[in-house]
């Protein structure tokens, strides 16, 4: 009986942090409506106070579970039995694949990131420490492992991940300038789905010393990864 009630517990809990995130993603901490956040978990308001101190305390348990979620995913893919130039290419590629996939964090992490810079942010810290420095130590040890037999480059390891990560980045932050600039719609799925190909296309011809070799496994890697539904909603045309 006293495992059933823990078990609802945890069930409630995780209902009223999936509703934060998707509430907090959409309007930040100072838009969203703890009100909102109750009736889209379905429960009491009163029991959002009860699981957590405050809105704050909310915002940051959010921020929290929905990063821990993200380094764990991205440290299996590290953790495969596969060469360390094959994990950096499914790592990339899971990268792109959860900016795509997964609108809510990345709104949540941007937003953070303003308030970080602005003194305003009490989680930050806390997600380096917890979620994102075990994962880019995870990083480190596999581009160092790869350079080191041969099969990657000799050159610093986290330029390796900036080129891996920055590009998935800028590619879906500047899609709307992009798109004003032009006709081409860079989220339209056509594009996305050659984007990603070429990503880790470029990436494999990069990053390996034998070009052939990082072709091949970049190939591997897509043809072996199906392209998740997108985040993004169609843009209607005119």
């Amino acid at each position: 009986m006293k495992q059933d009630r823990q078990t609802r517990s945890d069930q409630t809990r995780q209902r009223i942090l999936q509703a934060a995130i998707s509430e907090f993603s959409e309007h930040g901490l100072a838009g969203a409506r703890t009100g909102a956040i109750a009736d889209a978990a379905q429960v009491n308001k009163a029991l959002l106070y009860y699981y957590f101190r405050d809105k704050e305390g909310l915002y940051a348990a959010a921020l929290e579970a929905v990063a821990l979620k993200v380094a764990g995913s991205a440290i299996a893919v590290l953790d495969l039995d596969c060469t360390p130039g094959e994990r950096m290419l499914r790592f990339a590629l899971q990268h792109f694949d959860r900016i795509l996939s997964q609108r809510g964090f990345q709104a949540l992490m941007q937003q953070e990131m303003v308030r970080y810079r602005e003194g305003q942010s009490g989680a930050m810290r806390i997600l380096a420490k917890n979620a994102f420095e075990p994962m880019f130590r995870r990083v480190q040890q596999i581009a160092e492992e790869g350079i080191r037999s041969g099969e990657l480059c000799g050159v610093d390891w986290m330029q390796m991940v900036y080129a891996a990560l920055g590009a998935n980045v800028f590619y879906f932050l500047s899609a709307p300038m992009v798109h004003l600039m032009g006709d081409a719609d860079p989220l339209h799925p056509a594009a996305i789905a050659a984007r990603r190909a070429a990503a880790i296309d470029y990436l494999g011809q990069t990053i390996f010393t034998d070009r052939q070799h990082g072709a091949h496994l970049a190939q591997t890697v897509l043809d072996s990864t199906p392209m998740p539904e997108s985040g993004f909603p169609e843009r209607k045309t005119a």
